[in-house]
């Protein structure tokens, strides 16, 4: 007779049922390359954060290379697009959001050692200039990413995928708590 216990399939989604939207909300100023766009609506999506918002140049759906790399996500996620993105980041400050700059500066603080305070919306700039300063001037907290390599930056897509899962760890720590 067999005495193991047989073998259960659990969806992966549902041990983050609780805690879905995640209460994180990203905001692209100015990114031009909408390859990277496409990425963000697919990272996501698949962080399932609440609102994706395109601000000033970056592009927004319908662009078939948004579609190319979101890969069906600029269909099924949320987002809003604005020109101006300072009266929509005082909104959502408004609404109790931490506003939160991801870029590298002299205050910024490590994105491992950040405490965010949710809900958060997390700004990410252009590709090689970054933030306006005057959005940058809008943050209540500046995250740097760490690098160890003679590199000192990412693709802004890349980053937006370390920080959306890291936002999603530290959120799931906090509900377990």
């Amino acid at each position: 007779m067999d005495s193991r216990v047989p073998f259960r399939v659990t969806s992966a989604a549902a041990a983050y049922e609780d805690i879905r939207p995640l209460p994180v909300s990203v905001l692209l100023e100015n990114v031009r390359s909408l390859y990277n766009v496409g990425a963000f609506f697919r990272t996501s999506d698949a962080a399932g954060i609440e609102m994706l918002y395109l601000a000033g140049i970056t592009g927004y759906p319908p662009q078939n290379m948004i579609t190319k790399t979101a890969l069906g996500a600029e269909e099924t996620m949320a987002w809003h697009h604005t020109r101006e993105p300072v009266s929509l980041i005082e909104k959502l400050r408004q609404t109790g959001h931490e506003i939160a700059a991801i870029e590298t500066s002299v205050h910024a603080v490590d994105l491992f050692d950040w405490k965010p305070r949710f809900p958060v919306c997390v700004l990410f700039g252009h590709e090689t200039d970054g933030l306006t300063p005057e959005v940058a001037a809008l943050a209540d907290t500046h995250v740097r990413i760490p690098m160890l390599g003679i590199k000192h930056s990412l693709n802004v897509a890349t980053a937006g995928g370390i920080v959306l899962y890291e936002l999603l760890r530290k959120y799931r720590a906090l509900r377990e708590r």
